[in-house]
């Protein structure tokens, strides 16, 4: 099975690329091996950076796909959470993301970019994650894709009347989208740093949402 790992950061997947040889794809195009002592069970896995944001990940994923086929694409990375019914590092499956900043106001009301006959901007993930690595202790969520992180109650509350959000990040709609036009079985995967709330870092649990991912991608590459 050929699997593309795609992550926005480097920081967020680094203790995988530590336990794995693994073969990363930077935003240069660039590939570069990794040696390790451990063998990846996988007939062939490879990571990409794809780099903070919906663009960067629309424009990574878009080139390497181009070039590159795979059985299955599974985005990791860590998110903010809207819900506090999901705790500090949980493992959560995406399975629908919204763009919700894509449309138009009219006045106080706002158009998505479907309402407005010029596209989609919801897409669910085109596999499943219990079809690959069963786990009953991984809740499923919905998430939105964001340009700016929300902060400030005002802007929070108005995306939450608005589309009930549990989490958001600010790429996974973005890898559905791409993995959706290239007929690419997709997973979306994100551990909880954070409450969606006025920033505030010392609230945060950035260590912890890492490890918990991470180990979780160990885990569901070793089942491939």
């Amino acid at each position: 099975m050929r699997v593309l790992v795609v992550c926005a950061t480097h920081k967020e997947i680094e203790p995988l690329i530590s336990d794995f040889g693994i073969s990363i794809s930077d935003l240069s195009g660039n590939s570069i091996s990794l040696d390790s002592n451990c063998q990846l069970p996988t007939a062939n896995c490879q990571l990409l950076i794809a780099g903070v944001g919906m663009t960067a990940t629309a424009f990574a994923l878009g080139r390497h796909l181009a070039a590159n086929q795979y059985d299955l694409a599974i985005n990791l990375g860590i998110a903010g959470s809207f819900d506090r019914d999901f705790a500090l590092g949980d493992v959560v499956e995406i399975t629908e993301d919204t763009f919700a900043e894509l449309g138009a106001e009219d006045g106080d009301e706002f158009i998505s970019i479907e309402k407005l006959g010029f596209g989609i901007n919801t897409y669910t993930s085109t596999a499943k994650l219990s079809s690959y690595y069963n786990n009953s202790s991984i809740k499923q969520a919905t998430a939105i894709t964001v340009n700016t992180v929300n902060g400030n109650d005002a802007s929070i509350k108005k995306i939450t009347g608005r589309l009930t959000p549990q989490l958001e990040s600010m790429e996974g709609a973005a890898f559905f989208y791409a993995c959706r036009e290239m007929n690419l079985p997709c997973l979306q995967i994100r551990t909880v740093s954070n409450y969606v709330e006025k920033r505030n870092r010392n609230n945060w649990k950035i260590g912890l949402a890492i490890k918990n991912l991470n180990t979780f991608a160990v885990e569901f590459l070793k089942k491939l």
